[in-house]
């Protein structure tokens, strides 16, 4: 029997397939989210906010605002459980050219930035149990690794779909391992590490710095506005779209409060700002000083283990979901239409997956995608704000809507949006040469976009509710 046979709720061979259950669409929440941030952020979030309790307090505003963000993407994807993400949301909600830039800048810059970066991490930290020089070093490594993932993308859905479920399983395994030793095995873990640190005060929750520690804590967060870019693979999408959103969130929430917990609680305060992180570059990462008492070199080998592990994860969730940005644009005509082909023996978009790897490609050779990212982070608040905000109109335009509505509208949108506005005031303060480069990269988009448009108007591809 030939294998695309087998692939479920496949209507036609150019059609996407609903391949997806709710294990799958969760796996992809949690998986894209938990990268490296869990293993590093203790560091650079304990050196800004300037003690344990403010550290733990930015977690729980960062958890809080995501989840915020969440039950709006929840029915966003309710309402459009169609591949795109915020291509469709932008599109449906204010105006096709708004969906067109986010597309623009998501496929040429966030996705293939970030889908390096993981290839990267994860290539470091291979290093610290494998001679990866012996296979041409750390760049050859992460090439690989994006390969690899790529390909096994190009395969059906369902095949993407449980390398993720997988992984992620593996990952959160991995953490929970890590903890309970700190917890239960480590000599050198005391409660009392809680208190070793300066005390928080209101002065310091007020501060920049604060807000510097909530955005590092947002970016480990950062992913799960991706899984709806894949909701027209996802059986019965209008009930699952927003059921793996929350619980998603909330497992994340979960895993990140029990691993901070440990790290403060194996190691002093005073050690945990001195670890791996922008200003100590060649230190241990908090994690590996965690297993270190009662470990030793084998729990730095077994902790890089769980970080390329967790990294992989992250991509490979990444690399699946990314790729139907560009398919969505190039169906509706506003991107190269041979990317809008759906190979007809995997239901599955490979041109944009392949082009995708190729982008991601260059940029893990030249090692550029750190810079990049910086570039697309204060752009990307805007698309989240964006989108959150077109639920005021697209209830106005749909108010008979049947599917996940959110119960507390709407204020949860208007935290939400304030709280985007809030973080690009920051991302602006901290970094205003990277805002602006992001700025420009959208702006870039416009002109490709009125030619596009115009080309497609004649044949009349573009709408609002295409």
């Amino acid at each position: 029997m030939p294998y695309d046979q087998t692939i479920p709720n496949a209507t036609e061979a150019s059609q996407l397939v609903k391949g997806l259950g709710l294990k799958d669409a969760t796996a992809l929440v949690v998986g894209t989210i938990i990268g490296t941030g869990i293993f590093l952020k203790a560091a650079i979030m304990s050196q800004l906010a300037g003690s344990i309790g403010a550290v733990m307090m930015a977690w729980v505003v960062a958890a809080i605002l995501s989840l915020l963000g969440a039950l709006c993407y929840a029915e966003l994807g309710s309402r459009m459980p169609e591949s795109g993400g915020e291509y469709v949301f932008l599109k449906k909600a204010w105006h096709p050219a708004l969906g067109f830039l986010y597309g623009w800048t998501r496929f040429w810059i966030a996705s293939p930035s970030a889908i390096s970066a993981y290839a990267a991490g994860s290539a470091a930290f291979a290093a610290g149990f494998m001679n990866i020089e012996m296979i041409g070093g750390k760049n050859i490594f992460a090439i690989g690794l994006v390969w690899i993932f790529t390909i096994i993308n190009c395969l059906h859905v369902t095949f993407g779909g449980g390398v993720q479920l997988a992984l992620t399983i593996l990952k959160l395994g991995l953490i929970i391992v890590i903890a309970s030793g700190v917890f239960f095995l480590s000599p050198a873990g005391d409660w009392s590490h809680f208190t070793s640190g300066p005390a928080m005060s209101w002065e310091t929750l007020a501060s920049p710095a604060f807000g510097g520690a909530v955005l590092a804590a947002l970016w480990a967060f950062d992913g799960w506005n991706n899984m709806p870019m894949a909701a027209a693979e996802i059986r019965d999408g209008q009930r699952n779209v927003p059921r793996a959103l929350i619980t998603g969130i909330v497992i994340v929430t979960f895993m990140y409060v029990i691993a901070n917990l440990a790290w403060f609680y194996g190691v002093p305060y005073d050690d945990i700002i001195t670890s791996n992180s922008t200003k100590f570059k060649d230190a241990l990462p908090v994690a590996s000083k965690a297993v270190l008492p009662f470990m030793g070199a084998m729990g730095v080998a077994f902790v890089s283990v769980a970080f390329v592990m967790s990294a992989i994860g992250a991509m490979n969730g990444s690399i699946l979901t990314s790729a139907r940005v560009p398919w969505a644009m190039a169906k509706d005509g506003v991107f190269p239409k041979w990317l809008a082909k759906v190979n007809s023996k995997t239901h599955v978009p490979v041109r944009a997956i392949l082009i995708q790897g190729l982008c991601a490609t260059v940029l893990a050779a030249t090692g550029t995608f750190d810079q990049l990212t910086d570039y697309v982070v204060f752009s990307s608040w805007i698309w989240y704000s964006l989108a959150a905000a077109g639920l005021f109109r697209l209830r106005k335009i749909d108010s008979n809507f049947r599917g996940y509505r959110i119960k507390w509208f709407p204020l949860v949108p208007v935290l939400f949006i304030t709280s985007s506005v809030w973080l690009m005031i920051q991302a602006i303060y901290s970094n205003p040469r990277a805002c602006a480069i992001g700025a420009m990269i959208i702006v870039a988009g416009i002109p490709v976009y009125m030619r596009l448009s115009t080309l497609s108007k004649t044949d009349g591809v573009i709408t609002k509710s295409s």
